[in-house]
């Protein structure tokens, strides 16, 4: 793709495919072998170095093993790499391998074990870094917390924006600046590319659980890094050797989602906005957690963002047990971890994907979380009033 800036919209489309015409294809391919011809000795050993040690396939050589290296995986990360301004993207399993592979990436490989993480974050991720099984020691901070919170040993910034569950927005180019030399992560798995880009902002790296938004149908799971080449030669020799790269069929599921996302995004985004405006005039709802409806106090949607998302939240007044009364009682939603697909879930935070976050910085248990799908807003809004009429 050459020429002019393309629209996201295009891109979505078109990004990670250059390759398909000279290939004589017009679907994108999916390459399953597990190892790889060797022209001789030396190509194979010139190739396994290049790629060990964090590069590409070299030119007339071989992918040698898929744990190294996998074409359609590779496709993948070019798509989201366009997407989200970067030079390129490493691709991983699962979420939680790509942010295991930064960790010992920028904190433990570098002696620099310190991290600073701002709260509220995902419940794997918040409890990946208090465990400290990385060989990493963690200070939890707010936004404004940054600076005073970094160290001389610190190796890393983690923020998620909007964060899970609360949908709170942070200003990504506050944090960067607060934290000077130290690169920041931002998991920008909420947002997706659509809706905002890190990098633009200063942050290193742009961090997906690709299995949500990116995938879209809750088929395949994965996660994905995008950041400068150089970061990206950080983070394959990681992924090489702890084995965790992206399978191949995910890789092409995700990929083929990257062209849906725009219209998916912003059409979920659009229920969103109807779902929560009337979950806020509900009596057994205390507060309604949706950046779209405070008046975006700091600035960042248009700024930083170009929308408010499609996830929203909910703090119900009968707390804990309001919760568990409507999670069972919904026909519509599906009452189910994850989220970003096109069918819409509910679940409680408090007692599933943060239940091992420190009881001082889990949500409160009266909290819904919902991931508004491509329903019609009429049938979501009728579900939840069926529900919230059992308290």
């Amino acid at each position: 793709m050459t020429g002019s800036p393309m629209n996201l919209d295009t891109l979505a489309v078109h990004a990670g495919r250059d390759d398909l015409t000279p290939l004589g294809v017009h679907a994108l391919p999916i390459d399953l072998s597990t190892t790889n011809p060797l022209a001789s000795i030396e190509q194979g050993g010139t190739s396994y170095d290049a790629l060990a040690s964090g590069g590409t396939v070299p030119a007339s050589g071989s992918a040698v093993y898929e744990r190294l290296w996998n074409p359609t995986v590779a496709r993948f990360e070019a798509g989201l790499a366009r997407l989200e301004h970067a030079e390129a993207a490493v691709a991983f399993a699962s979420g939680m391998a790509a942010l295991t592979a930064a960790l010992l990436a920028f904190a433990s490989a570098t002696g620099k074990r310190h991290v600073v993480a701002v709260r509220p974050l995902y419940g794997g991720t918040d409890h990946l870094l208090a465990s400290g099984l990385l060989g990493t020691e963690v200070t939890f901070c707010r936004p404004d917390e940054v600076a005073a919170s970094r160290r001389p040993d610190t190796g890393l910034v983690i923020v998620e924006t909007p964060a899970n569950p609360t949908l709170e927005l942070v200003s990504i180019a506050a944090v960067v600046a607060q934290a000077g030399e130290v690169p920041v992560l931002v998991d920008n798995t909420f947002a997706t590319p659509v809706l905002q880009n890190p990098l633009d902002h200063g942050a290193a790296l742009s961090m997906h659980s690709a299995t949500k938004y990116l995938g879209g149908h809750g088929d395949a799971m994965g996660g994905i890094i995008a950041c400068a080449e150089a970061h990206a030669e950080m983070l394959r020799p990681i992924r090489a050797i702890t084995g965790a790269i992206l399978h191949p069929l995910a890789a092409y599921l995700l990929h083929r989602g990257l062209a849906t996302l725009p219209v998916r995004v912003r059409a979920q985004q659009e229920n969103a906005g109807r779902v929560a405006a009337w979950l806020a005039e509900q009596p057994g709802v205390d507060e309604v957690l949706y950046p779209g409806l405070d008046g975006d106090p700091h600035g960042i949607i248009g700024a930083q963002m170009a929308g408010p998302g499609a996830m929203v939240a909910a703090r119900l007044s009968g707390g804990a047990e309001a919760a568990e009364r409507l999670t069972s009682s919904v026909r519509v939603f599906t009452h189910a971890v994850s989220l970003g697909g096109v069918d819409s879930l509910i679940e409680n935070p408090a007692a599933l994907t943060h239940r091992p976050v420190a009881s001082d910085a889990k949500p409160d248990a009266g909290i819904v979380r919902l991931s508004i799908g491509l329903e019609s807003a009429d049938d979501l809004i009728a579900d939840l009033e069926q529900g919230l009429r059992r308290h």
